[in-house]
């Protein structure tokens, strides 16, 4: 199983390689098997690739609106007829199941370029009269943006910051995570292939190293990571050196709350949705999931039935519902979280192992984990186990459950079922995240504002929101009579 580019960046418009660069080995986590062997940019590919996308961007900002947004619709077009290799692409690259990329990481992309394809052709300044003079905005693109994308959704990271950023004239410089470094390979190749000029979006792979000298660069304007929030702050502090814009999408530990009045069925289908969905591989998750306490055991039972069920298997199975973790390492490190859990004292509901028999034998799987009895101070309640492992805390009063879910230096996501809605929005008001859902949970339509608040971040990507963050207003006032001066 083999799934080696044409070589390790795209930059220019085609394929580049320097062997120069540090060995980047692609791993199937399925079966531990060697899939493809890149190369680190050096600082030769690294300095190509922002100078042709400057070149790029001066041109791409000549363009008519109309004419960028024709582009970015045909590359989507191309991601909707090639979704099924993608997709497959996606499965190896992550070792997510083929039934969750198949409608959710390639696709999400596609409806994100087509999206900001049609906001591209209507942004435009404002006019303000001033008595006899008047002035007026125009909306102008920063130059050349650096994107830092995460391991878990890299089709989709990359579409999510290529798309506003080309909407409003920029151009791009992407460096995926080195550990799922292949699809967003093919993200640049279909925007070239779209109609975009040579180097509007160059992809060059690399450690945190050349993050950095990406992030330094004279001829970056902006930096948007999505990341964990260990490293947030040392690329902001590097891009405030610069003074150049930043969207930080972070990471959290964000809360569900289940009051007694809920739907019962829905909300354990939130809470799995926000655990166990990729492999509990998704920032938002809603890993501290509080259940009031008149519904608390039935909740548990009934989530250990439906748990129990799930599905683990080979992800290019098409009836596989979970598959491994990224990697080996990530499974070392969710598996501490499980001893640390059990040695705190929490109770282990379902889970809580590595599944048995000879096809995970090979791979980093992990079994869909619930505790229950879990404490607000314990580890597993306080730090980003990025893995399928959901934490269920009982409550008893809605004041309690907004002060304990608040009690987080994180802010992402936060979600609330309820059938009473005057409190599901009362709720939801006061909960400290930038996305809330009610009745619902890890839902990321593009048309909606998504970002972080505290620790989790600052500025949002998706919806017109995003349009702010890669973009910058500049005035002009007209003088429509002689110029009054003392002097």
């Amino acid at each position: 199983m083999k799934a080696q580019p044409q070589a390790s960046h795209f930059v220019g418009g085609a394929y580049v390689e320097d062997e120069a660069g540090e060995t980047i080995t692609c791993v199937y986590s399925a079966t531990g098997e060697t899939i493809a062997e890149l190369h680190a940019a050096t600082p030769e590919i690294i300095e190509r690739a922002m100078t042709s996308a400057a070149r790029a961007q001066a041109e791409w900002a000549e363009w008519t609106p109309v004419a960028r947004s024709r582009v970015l619709r045909r590359a989507a077009d191309i991601i909707r007829e090639r979704n099924q290799a993608l997709s497959e692409l996606e499965t190896l690259d992550t070792g997510k199941p083929i039934q969750e990329t198949i409608v959710a990481d390639a696709t999400s992309g596609a409806d994100c370029l087509e999206w900001f394809a049609s906001i591209a052709a209507t942004l435009s300044g404002t006019s303000v009269p001033l008595g006899a003079d008047f002035a007026y905005t125009i909306r102008e693109p920063l130059g050349v943006c650096v994107g830092i994308g995460a391991w878990n959704y890299p089709t989709q990271i990359a579409c999510w910051k290529a798309a506003p950023a080309l909407a409003c004239g920029n151009a791009m410089v992407f460096k995926p995570s080195e550990m799922t470094p292949l699809c967003a390979l093919k993200v640049a190749e279909i925007i070239h292939e779209a109609g975009a000029p040579a180097g509007l979006f160059n992809v060059v792979q690399g450690f945190g190293k050349v993050g950095a000298a990406l992030t330094g660069h004279d001829l970056c304007a902006k930096v948007s990571l999505t990341g964990s929030v260990e490293t947030g702050p040392k690329v902001y502090a590097a891009a405030a050196e610069g003074m150049r814009h930043v969207t930080m999408e972070l990471g959290g530990k964000s809360p569900i709350l289940v009051f007694d009045d809920a739907s019962l069925e829905d909300a354990i289908s939130g809470a799995m949705l926000g655990n166990f969905y990729s492999t509990g591989q998704i920032c938002s998750n809603g890993t501290r999931v509080f259940v009031q306490r008149g519904i608390y055991e039935r909740f548990l039972e009934r989530l250990a039935e439906r748990t129990k069920a799930i599905r683990l298997g080979e992800p290019t199975d098409p009836e596989t519902q979970i598959g491994p973790l990224v990697s080996f390492a990530q499974r070392d490190k969710v598996q501490s979280y499980l001893k640390s859990a059990t040695e705190e004292g929490a109770r282990l509901v379902v889970g809580g192992g590595v599944p048995q028999g000879e096809a995970f034998a090979k791979g980093a799987y992990i079994e869909p984990t619930v505790f229950a009895d879990v404490s607000d101070e314990m580890t597993i309640a306080c730090e980003e186990i990025f893995g399928p492992v959901m934490s269920v805390f009982p409550f008893d009063t809605e004041e309690e459950a907004l002060s304990r879910a608040n009690a987080t230096p994180f802010g992402l996501a936060a979600g609330v079922f309820t059938s009473d809605l005057t409190r599901g929005h009362r709720v939801a008001k006061r909960l400290q995240a930038g996305i809330c859902w009610i009745n619902a949970y890890n839902l990321t339509p593009v048309e909606i504002p998504f970002g972080g608040v505290k620790r989790s971040g600052l500025g949002r990507e998706n919806g017109k929101a995003a349009i702010e963050f890669y973009s910058q207003l500049k005035t002009v006032h007209v003088g429509m009579g002689p110029v009054e001066s003392p002097y």
